[in-house]
């Protein structure tokens, strides 16, 4: 039998016998680097540490339950932290992509890692800044004011506003086409597509074209609307010692980041009347469905409106000289 992802003396030519590294190269072949980068940091840090050197008939389901349990609690003895639940998630994803793939070349019979309990991910709660929030920090950022007032009053993410270019501002429908997105990973920037591989057209308020008309003097077309000093694309601002935070600490606002900017700007549309369907398109989400799942609260003064609407409605279908139940009730006792 194969060493599980090394080469041994019975198969030093069989490709099979480097899986970790072989799936990790076809995963390379398709996904964006900011996807790929997790993977392969999940491999090497963690996946072929503990496996790498094990037979492949010598992996056992409770071996590998075992595992992704002590990964979860930790080790406090020995100073070893418990990871999040999506590191151990993803964990165990790269562990049972890969045995599957031996499993369809025949190498192993069933897949070890297939049917493992996991914990589960909790949602962190929106953070939803307020109009007078959002001045106050704008303010506190000085240069960087107009970047803080397009993300919270349109939604893009920070990828996709580092892209911007002049062409894709049309100040006279005040829209923006989101086509590209500038994706950190690390310290490099790539880039891409968007994270939906799709254009969308995105409004912007009339209050923000004289800011934009300010940062696009002087610039053609093809130039980045939000460059960085040394002209290139624009990277997120470092935690802590960023402009952003020390923006928020002078602000005297909840610690905000880029993204909380983009559930704000979602906050901010459904107040306006947004629907679910139009939220969706400017955010750019795959679904209403997703929408929904991510800002289901923001829509709690809908339910209202539908408990009121259907009084209204009852009120024009039902004679008023039919008596209801109440009603009915009440005359019956006093008879």
């Amino acid at each position: 039998m194969c060493r599980f992802w090394r080469h041994c003396g019975n198969c030093v030519s069989t490709p099979s016998g480097e899986l970790g590294p072989g799936w990790l190269r076809r995963q390379k072949g398709h996904l964006k680097p900011s996807s790929y980068q997790p993977l392969e940091s999940t491999w090497r840090l963690r996946v072929e540490p503990r496996w790498g050197g094990v037979s492949l008939s010598d992996i056992r389901p409770s071996a590998v339950q075992a595992w992704l349990s002590d990964l979860s609690v930790g080790d406090q003895a020995s100073g070893i932290k418990p990871l999040s639940a999506s590191v151990v998630i993803r964990t165990h994803q790269v562990l049972n992509a890969i045995l599957a793939d031996a499993v369809k070349d025949r190498l192993l019979g069933s897949n070890p890692p297939s049917g493992m309990r996991l914990p589960k991910k909790s949602r962190k709660r929106p953070l939803y800044l307020t109009h007078d929030q959002i001045a106050a920090l704008a303010d506190a950022s000085g240069d960087h004011g107009i970047v803080v007032l397009l993300l919270a009053y349109t939604g893009i993410r920070w990828g996709e506003m580092a892209a911007l270019r002049l062409r894709d501002l049309d100040m006279l429908r005040r829209r923006i086409t989101i086509a590209e997105s500038a994706t950190q990973v690390g310290s490099q920037i790539y880039l891409g597509t968007t994270k939906g591989h799709k254009h969308r057209s995105v409004p912007f308020p009339s209050f923000l074209a004289p800011e934009l008309g300010r940062a696009c003097e002087g610039k053609s077309r093809d130039d980045l609307v939000f460059p960085n000093e040394d002209g290139d694309y624009l990277s997120r601002p470092h935690t802590e010692s960023g402009w952003l935070d020390k923006a928020v600490a002078k602000a005297g606002i909840p610690r905000a980041t880029p993204h909380d900017l983009r559930h704000t700007a979602a906050s901010f549309a459904v107040s306006a009347g947004a629907n679910v369907k139009a939220l969706q398109r400017m955010l750019g989400h795959a679904s209403a469905a997703m929408t929904l799942d991510i800002y289901a609260e923001l829509f709690d003064d809908d339910l209202d409106s539908v408990a009121v609407a259907l009084d209204v409605a009852r009120g024009k279908g039902v004679s008023k000289s039919r008596p209801t139940g109440v009603q009915k009730a009440a005359n019956a006792t006093q008879k």
